[in-house]
């Protein structure tokens, strides 16, 4: 099999296509990245004001949460053998629905890696087409010059 045969095959499976939409997913996260720090840098200085104040609430919160505690640890241990009886089917379904999820997230980055494949292989066709019109007039327009009759010499007799 062409080397050419085995691209094309590997080009149209699902997993091309949604490594292909990932990377693009990959792509865009990171272009939104500076305006995402610029917001977190303008954030920080009003959150700097605010600090001592907030510093101030947490700790009051801490203190009531506090002593709170031993009311809430002998509530929370009569909870603890239900949950305990009630983990190994909890965990099944989380599982069951992260499989699921994951198989969504598998889905969408095969459709946006085919879109992404097609949009820049059309381009490419395109462009590829630009340059061979634009190749062409020159080459039709060159004037070819017959090569030059040379004269094999006279073999003396």
């Amino acid at each position: 099999m062409t080397l050419a045969t085995e691209v094309k095959k590997l080009t149209d499976t699902k997993p091309f296509y949604a490594v292909a939409g990932a990377g693009d997913y990959a792509v865009e996260k990171l272009r939104e990245l500076p305006e995402q720090l610029q917001k977190l840098q303008s954030r920080r200085a009003e959150l700097a004001k605010d600090l001592p104040v907030r510093a101030r609430a947490y700790a009051d919160k801490a203190e009531g949460i506090a002593k709170e505690l031993p009311e809430k640890a002998r509530e929370y241990a009569g909870k603890a053998e239900g949950i305990a009886k009630e983990f190994p089917e909890k965990a099944r379904e989380y599982a069951d629905q992260l499989g699921h999820r994951a198989v969504e997230v598998y889905e969408e980055f095969a459709v946006r890696g085919r879109k992404v494949v097609s949009k820049t292989t059309g381009e490419a066709a395109l462009e590829l087409e630009e340059v061979s019109e634009a190749a062409e007039p020159a080459a039709a327009a060159a004037p070819v010059t017959p090569a030059k009759k040379t004269r094999a010499p006279k073999a003396k007799a």
